[in-house]
């Protein structure tokens, strides 16, 4: 049956006209990544080895021109646990909206702008070397408005307010100014300052707790002499407890061919409470463009808590 209404389906769209197909039928972009790695993990109470699914993910997006001047935007993304071990479908970003002249606004479940502020700068992303580790504001937020500007000679702005979805939330803003491009491909440097208003959210390790935090991030990255240097500053505050923390990110990464040597230091010293670090050392090797393999060490620092170690290799497909 399934297949009798795909059929009529691909019959009935064939028999459009080329000129009502090409501006009725949206376009769709169906994508995903495949990230699993191999590693060796010690939290505290010795080795163990373990299968991970790195934020491996399939989502769909895509676009319809309404006029010359304004067109629909979406986008469905969800996290796939290709190792087993968890929830098979997790959401992730997923919105419509409008783009055009003034910008972009989108409506649903999006990353903050102090999120998105970060650029390329972690580049431990999805490994357990990510800066949301020890550190707050990678935060993806449900029931949000977003809006983008344009790009003004390299400058744009963006903002990201969530509303309260019940009589006693609360709702949250988080604000953002980007110069460059976070690829490094059009511009060679790329820099950015963000703030979060009262959003809710807590660092992997735990050790900033839970709550609300106002939250400051300021990123640059840039090349020097063929290396690509990353520099993350930010401050955060949870308002419920009035505990602060400083924290500091370095990260470096060198091409020769198709190999990629990149390391990373973060640190967070917490107020009142404990000093916490981790670094991070890393290869990735290319064997096509869609295609990687890698290895990665992390080592983390918890001061009064368990140090952790983590030896990976692992294997990212993106199609």
């Amino acid at each position: 049956m399934k297949f009798v209404k795909s059929s009529l389906a691909l019959a009935a769209f064939s028999a459009l006209p080329v000129s009502v197909m090409a501006t009725e039928i949206p376009s769709i972009d169906i994508y995903g990544r495949a990230n699993l790695s191999i590693q060796s993990s010690d939290e505290g109470e010795g080795h163990f080895s373990e299968v991970k699914s790195n934020a491996s993910r399939i989502g769909l997006k895509g676009s319809y021109e309404l006029n010359e001047n304004l067109e629909v935007v979406y986008k469905a993304e969800f996290e796939v646990d290709f190792d087993g071990d968890g929830d098979v479908w997790k959401a992730r970003n997923q919105y419509v909206g409008l783009k055009g002249t003034f910008g972009e606004v989108l409506l649903g479940k999006n990353d903050t702008m102090l999120k998105q502020s970060q650029g390329k700068t972690d580049l431990f992303s999805d490994l357990n070397g990510d800066i949301k580790y020890l550190w707050v504001g990678e935060n993806r937020l449900s029931d949000t408005l977003t809006y983008k500007s344009p790009s003004f000679s390299g400058f744009q702005l963006g903002a990201t307010y969530q509303a309260e979805d019940q009589v006693n939330g609360k709702d949250s803003l988080s604000v953002a100014a980007f110069y460059g491009d976070k690829k490094l491909k059009k511009s060679t440097i790329f820099a950015s300052v963000a703030y979060d208003s009262e959003v809710k959210g807590k660092s992997k390790d735990g050790g900033a707790g839970s709550g609300y935090y106002d939250t400051v991030r300021a990123t640059v990255q840039g090349k020097v002499s063929g290396v690509t240097l990353g520099l993350m500053i930010q401050n955060q505050e949870n308002i419920e407890t009035g505990a602060k923390m400083n924290g500091v990110m370095v990260s470096a990464k060198y091409n020769v061919g198709a190999t990629t040597v990149k390391g990373q230091y973060q640190m967070a010293d917490h107020k009142e409470g404990d000093d916490r670090s981790g670094i991070t050392a890393g290869v990735d090797y290319k064997l096509a463009k869609s295609t990687k393999v890698y290895a990665y060490y992390t080592s983390f620092d918890m001061d009064t808590a368990n140090d952790e170690d983590y030896l990976a290799a692992g294997i990212q497909f993106n199609f």
